[in-house]
């Protein structure tokens, strides 16, 4: 039993409450089975902040967060805040708790299971048996590069501005957690960028081409352009193993992907920092789903993607792979049962809601480990 480890959940808004419900119900089997033992805590983010204390995060919430061995973030943002200030949007909360935790790689795996193959926007025989994995640089490039804002010109018009900088460290980093990756999985590393047409581009093929040369000489390179990504992954996904690539460019790459298997609520997603001296590390853990606010609320949220993040948590930070196993078996199993929320439902299948898909996990889990 690991004991003592920190976890902060950060459910936020939309189906973010709903669906960490269901996940904390998982923790609590974990617990309750003598499996784990963890000091958990709870605080507000994004819009639910907002309505409280005026801001996305506040700096008693950073504090927890940086003392936490791990964080599982729910979703932020609806249009309830689409009036707010730009710089205390929901979604400021996230991009301020990345950057000062250091969380630079974010690991979203774009996995099909079997029970799911139909429910692919793609043909069956392109998505069977997909597993990608996206690695995608997070707290630099346009999102956080400096100029950023918006000015009036001196004709009156106004003129919106974000640059797009990458050092040579903040490509390594994040090329060596992609590198490390593929070593365990097919040994194949897809760069992507913009070389042709952008100078930083330029820069991300050549350092990702000497790192590669330098330290990682096993695992095959292929440099692809952003676009050309975007129409193989949607051509032939499966000739991918790992691909790494900028912030904006991981973004909308990752969000594509995930549509090849089936639905947004089934995609988990890990951030993770730099290891110090005693190998621990800040990480954030999330499903990519987002705040949904049309069906929030309503318990018709697919729960899987946020259990499917704590298994993530449990397997990068604490090292429990075999209960990160068990997790994802469980809700492989209770999809192959029949049962489907409605982003995933298909023809004989049971139409079930969070609640009860979430309690399928758990039963599952029980039967798993008995």
């Amino acid at each position: 039993m690991l004991a003592n480890k920190t976890l902060l959940l950060l459910p936020g808004d939309g189906i973010g409450p709903e669906v960490m419900a269901q996940a904390r119900r998982v923790l609590n089997w974990l617990q309750k089975t003598n499996r784990a033992s963890f000091e958990i805590s709870e605080d507000l983010v994004g819009g639910a902040a907002i309505d409280v204390h005026g801001v996305p995060v506040t700096e008693a919430t950073m504090v927890r967060a940086l003392a936490a061995d791990a964080i599982l973030f729910g979703s932020v943002g609806g249009p309830k805040w689409d009036s707010v200030p730009f710089d205390i949007r929901p979604e400021a909360a996230l991009l301020r708790l990345r950057k000062d935790l250091g969380v630079f790689a974010n690991l979203r795996p774009a996995k099909v299971f079997d029970a799911l193959v139909d429910s692919s926007s793609l043909k069956p025989e392109l998505v069977r048996g997909l597993d990608i994995m996206i690695v995608r640089e997070c707290i630099g490039g346009i999102y956080f590069g400096e100029p950023r804002g918006v000015e009036t010109l001196p004709d009156g018009q106004q003129r919106g501005i974000n640059t797009e900088v990458y050092t040579t460290s903040e490509i390594e980093r994040v090329g060596r957690v992609a590198f490390d990756l593929a070593r365990k999985r097919g040994k194949r590393v897809a760069s992507v960028e913009k070389s042709n047409v952008m100078e930083s581009g330029l820069l991300w093929r050549q350092v990702m081409t000497a790192l590669r040369n330098a330290e990682y000489p096993d695992v095959e390179l292929s440099h692809v352009l952003a676009d050309n990504c975007a129409m193989q992954l949607v051509r032939t996904p499966k000739q991918f193993d790992v691909i790494v690539t900028s912030n904006l460019f991981g973004d909308i790459l990752s969000d594509l992907a995930s549509m090849l298997t089936g639905s947004l609520g089934m995609l988990p997603s890990a951030t993770l920092g730099a290891p110090d001296s005693l190998g621990h590390r800040h990480a954030l853990y999330e499903p990519i789903h987002g705040s949904a606010p049309d069906i929030a609320g309503k318990g018709l949220a697919n729960p899987l993607a946020q259990m499917l993040s704590f298994a993530m948590l449990l397997r990068y930070s604490f090292g429990m792979d075999e209960d990160a196993l068990l997790i994802e078996r469980a809700c492989t199993n209770v999809l192959a049962s029949g049962l489907r929320t409605a982003d995933v439902m298909a023809p004989g299948c049971a139409r079930v809601g969070t609640h009860v898909m979430g309690e399928a996990v758990v039963r599952e889990l029980d039967k798993l480990a008995a």
